[in-house]
């Protein structure tokens, strides 16, 4: 069957012809179908049943092109792909926080999936302050988990290989290296950004020292395949509730440096704080919304740090330095000492790119809608100055953050709650 793509209409005749399908949908009863993608990239569909509305799928569908910037920005389809493998993996390595994939259709580009709509994305409930009582153990766990059990920490040198090689992701990675690394911190027609910030964003990029760090960020991400990573972690890929926790949209998914994931879940967190000096009037309430933010920031890097160096322990069978290597005298001092030391790197890891990626929301292709929701420009201009002091701070003091306590005395610096 060769490509094309599908409609609210053509999509119920082509899962009529998936008898592989038949456990989720009754594929000879009424079916109604509603295009319900908002994303930058792909085109979603829900499908449910009309006598059962309970038996529903989402289908997903890669265009050939950036669908945020239109045709005239093609891309490769193959990124179906990568998502398709990256959610099966996802699933066998922290089940139950990302969803079930029923069917992968390579021809047309489609994933079919499970459908999570009894979940938010989370991105709009934060702004709304809603509280996730689970997110930081579930978020935490499927960190620890999918980074741990990629990495050479786990896998041997050969497994690993093998599995880096179903994840080489040119185009996707390429867009992260444009969009994340390169084009805000330069003159580039994508750009956009608030003209009241203006000044601190040419600031931005007449700055050296900073710059040389985004250069030396940018050389890590295209460089350091430590673990299959998402890649595109924000609280718009995540959906929740007060029970569950699912990661989505793994297109992006490489092998990449592991804080690069970290980072960004953290990061998010902080925009969505700084966004509540508009969106909450009240200092008071601001105040109470803000500290459970910062404590979800302590949480999910505590628990993650503890959750994967249990892992290790428990599990010290990959090829960077086995089990056997420690095994002489002395050996579990020092590897009591190795677990720490890449820890502590990977933390420094998370400041930088969490920090990069901060930065380029403020003055690059993509904001965040945390902030673009502000309808006062100047409002929006206080959330985007500390964005882009906290941003530039991370990046920069990122060596001399030496606990989550650090990271987050940077954002109550610049930016006391209330």
């Amino acid at each position: 069957m060769s490509y094309r793509a599908l409609d609210s209409t053509t999509v119920i005749d082509y899962l009529r012809g998936q008898p592989v399908l038949a456990a989720q949908l009754p594929l000879d009863a009424p079916l109604h179908a509603s295009e319900v993608g908002d994303g930058n990239l792909n085109q979603v569909f829900i499908v449910r049943s009309g006598s059962e509305p309970a038996q529903t799928v989402v289908v997903k569908q890669a265009l050939p092109y950036l669908r945020v910037a239109g045709e005239s920005w093609p891309l490769t389809r193959e990124r179906m792909r990568f998502e398709s493998q990256a959610l099966i993996k996802h699933n066998e390595l922290a089940p139950g926080l990302a969803p079930q994939v029923y069917l992968y259709d390579d021809a047309l580009s489609l994933v079919v999936m499970e459908d999570l709509s009894h979940l938010q994305v989370m991105r709009k409930p934060l702004v709304a302050r809603h509280r996730f009582p689970h997110f930081a153990d579930h978020i935490s766990t499927f960190l620890a988990r999918t980074l741990f059990f990629t990495s050479d920490l786990y896998l041997t040198g050969p497994e690993k290989k093998l599995l880096q090689a179903q994840f080489i992701n040119p185009h996707l990675c390429e867009i992260q290296e444009k969009f994340v690394f390169t084009n805000p911190f330069m003159t580039s027609p994508e750009n956009n950004w608030n003209p009241l910030v203006d000044d601190a964003v040419q600031a931005v990029r007449r700055n050296s020292a900073l710059k040389l760090a985004i250069a030396e960020m940018k050389a890590g991400y295209m460089t350091n395949g430590q673990a299959l990573i998402h890649s595109d972690l924000h609280t718009g890929s995540i959906m929740a509730d007060a029970q569950e926790t699912r990661v989505i949209d793994p297109e992006f998914a490489f092998f990449g440096p592991m804080g690069f994931d970290v980072g960004a879940v953290l990061e998010n967190l902080v925009l969505n704080y700084l966004a509540h000096f508009a969106h909450t009037p009240d200092p008071a309430v601001r105040a109470e919304y803000q500290a459970y933010l910062l404590g979800l920031v302590r949480e999910i890097w505590t628990q993650f740090a503890a959750k994967f160096d249990a892992l290790w322990l428990a599990e010290p069978r990959g090829d960077l330095m086995p089990a056997d290597y420690w095994a002489y005298p002395g050996g579990a001092d020092a590897f009591a000492e190795f677990r720490r030391r890449y820890l502590a790197n990977l933390l420094h890891d998370t400041a930088g790119y969490g920090g990069a990626k901060m930065l380029r929301r403020m003055m690059g292709i993509v904001s965040v809608w945390d902030i673009t929701s502000i309808a006062d420009p100047a409002q929006r201009a206080v959330a985007e100055r500390l964005a882009i002091r906290i941003g530039s701070r991370w990046v920069l003091e990122r060596g001399l953050i030496n606990s989550v306590e650090d990271l987050i005395g940077i954002v109550t610096e610049e930016a006391p709650a209330g």
